[in-house]
């Protein structure tokens, strides 16, 4: 599948992947600043932003779609960085892959599956109903009750085309039947390994990567360094945007 992207500037390829119910537009702000040194490419993952929809969530998936894509765009081999879902494709990418990726930052998920969360947020989306004439207030006032967090359902209304015939933007069912596969982690095959440069950033007040994560995520990608982005929880890039580009910037540039 060939996805969509957002370009822009020139030189070596960086490649952002965003996260569940984001999009490229997510990174607007860290790509006009990356441009002065790079060609960054933003992409929208399947069922997400301007890319197509169709059935199947999984990070082989998920990773085969970015490589199709940046091999036609003629951007490979690239940087690449991934936010929580887009961290789980990132890696994949690296792992099936190992020459199309130069550098690996992933930020604040591990190859792991997690808990059950997101089917609940997907359900609340899904349930909110479409009428015609609906605007945003009245969208973020239905889902008050099942996402009490202004922040994010602000975040998740971006994928809400208002107006007299509303729509998700979303590919929402095929999001919702891939729940399982998006929190789950299926194993690559055993020699799987990726020997290139490695950052796990972890945001500071987040959960997602955790001390015990990091014997598994060496035994992956052996030349892995962590580091912990303070002032953020798992959104790092939008909690201490300064402090993320600082990492980044630093990562790409050593």
């Amino acid at each position: 599948m060939i996805l969509h992207i957002q370009e822009r500037g020139e030189g070596p390829p960086l490649v952002l992947l965003h996260g569940l119910f984001g999009a490229a537009r997510n990174f607007a702000t860290m790509q006009r600043q990356l441009a002065e040194s790079f060609r960054v490419l933003a992409l929208d993952l399947r069922n997400h932003g301007a890319s197509p929809h169709a059935p199947g969530m999984s990070y082989p998936q998920l990773a085969a779609d970015v490589r199709e894509t940046l091999a036609a765009a003629g951007a490979l081999p690239c940087a690449l960085l991934g936010h929580s879902m887009g961290g789980k494709v990132a890696m994949r990418l690296a792992l099936d892959a190992p020459g199309a990726v130069s550098r690996l930052l992933v930020a604040d998920i591990a190859p792991r599956a997690y808990p059950p969360s997101h089917g609940a947020t997907a359900a609340a989306l899904a349930s909110l109903p479409l009428t015609q004439g609906l605007t945003r207030a009245a969208a973020d006032a239905a889902l008050a009750e099942a996402v009490p967090e202004a922040g994010v359902r602000a975040f998740l209304l971006q994928n809400l085309l208002p107006g007299a015939a509303p729509s998700w933007r979303i590919g929402l069912a095929e999001i919702a039947a891939g729940i399982d596969d998006i929190i789950g982690w299926p194993e690559p095959p055993p020699a799987a390994r990726y020997a290139g440069p490695t950052l796990f950033l972890a945001g500071a007040t987040s959960d997602y990567l955790r001390p015990e994560d990091r014997a598994p995520i060496r035994a992956r990608f052996p030349a892995a360094r962590f580091a912990t982005l303070e002032g953020a929880g798992h959104w790092l890039h939008a909690d201490n945007p300064a402090g993320f580009m600082a990492a980044l910037r630093g990562f790409l540039l050593a």
